[in-house]
C-alpha cells in the first residue's frame, strides 16, 4: 500500500507541474488555446448508449442550469480529480458489453464490472456529488489509433481539457493522449452531443 501511495504522489507532482505550465488567469481564459478541443457549432448524433441511458434517467440528461463554462482548478481539485479516476480504475474490471449483457452497447453504471463508458459514468457521477458542475464534466468518445472505439471522460478547466480515462489509467490533456477526439456532450445539455474538430496527426510510438 505505502509504495502506491508513493507512486501516486509523484505521479501527481509531476502531472501538477506539466499543468501549471499551462495556467492562464480565469477571467482571461481563452478556449481556442490548444489545450482546449474545438467544437462544430449546433448538435450532433447523441451515442445510442446514451440515448437509451438518458431514456432510463431523463433527470440526467437535461440542460445544465448551474452553467460553469470551466472549473477553476487548484491543487486540492487536481488531487479530487486523481482520486477519483484512480478510485475508479481500481474498483471496476473492465468488461464489453457483449460479455455483460449480450448486446453491442449498453451504458449504465458499473456493478464492480463494466465497459469504458460506464467508467466514465460512474467518475461523472463521482464528481458531480463532490460539487463539481456537470457542465464541465462530459463523456466523450474518442478511437483509438487502431480505430476502436472508446469513452472517456472530459474535465473542463481553466488549464484545459483534461482527460480522465481507464485505459491510460491518468488524467492527461486532451492533446497528450494518443486518441481521436470524435465528439462529446454539450455543456449546456447533457442530453446533446457536439462534434470535436480533432485535426492532431496522432503518432504512435513503435514498440
Amino acid at each position: 500500500m505505502s509504495s502506491i501511495k508513493t507512486g501516486f504522489a509523484a505521479k501527481f507532482i509531476g502531472a501538477a507541474m506539466c499543468l501549471a505550465a499551462l495556467a492562464f488567469p480565469a477571467q482571461a481564459m481563452d478556449t481556442t488555446h490548444i489545450a482546449f478541443v474545438q467544437t462544430a457549432a449546433g448538435t450532433t448524433s447523441i451515442p445510442v448508449g446514451h440515448a437509451e441511458f438518458c431514456k432510463s434517467r431523463p433527470a440526467e440528461c437535461g440542460p445544465n442550469r448551474d452553467y460553469v463554462d470551466a472549473v477553476t482548478l487548484s491543487e486540492p481539485l487536481w488531487q479530487q480529480l486523481t482520486t477519483v479516476n484512480n478510485a475508479v480504475n481500481q474498483a471496476v474490471v473492465p468488461v464489453t458489453d457483449e460479455v455483460l449483457y449480450r448486446t453491442a452497447e449498453f451504458w449504465t453504471y458499473p456493478n464492480g464490472y463494466g465497459d469504458c463508458e460506464d467508467f466514465a459514468l460512474a467518475k461523472r457521477r463521482e464528481l458531480i456529488s463532490a460539487g463539481w458542475p456537470a457542465s464541465a464534466l462530459l463523456i466523450a468518445v474518442v478511437k483509438e489509433a487502431n480505430g476502436n472505439g472508446h469513452a472517456v471522460l472530459m474535465v473542463r478547466t481553466d488549464r484545459g481539457d483534461l482527460v480522465l480515462d481507464n485505459q491510460l489509467g491518468s488524467v492527461d490533456l486532451w492533446r497528450d493522449t494518443p486518441y481521436h477526439f470524435v465528439k462529446r456532450q454539450s455543456q449546456a445539455h447533457s442530453g446533446q452531443w457536439v462534434d470535436m474538430l480533432d485535426d492532431r496527426e496522432i503518432l504512435v510510438a513503435s514498440r
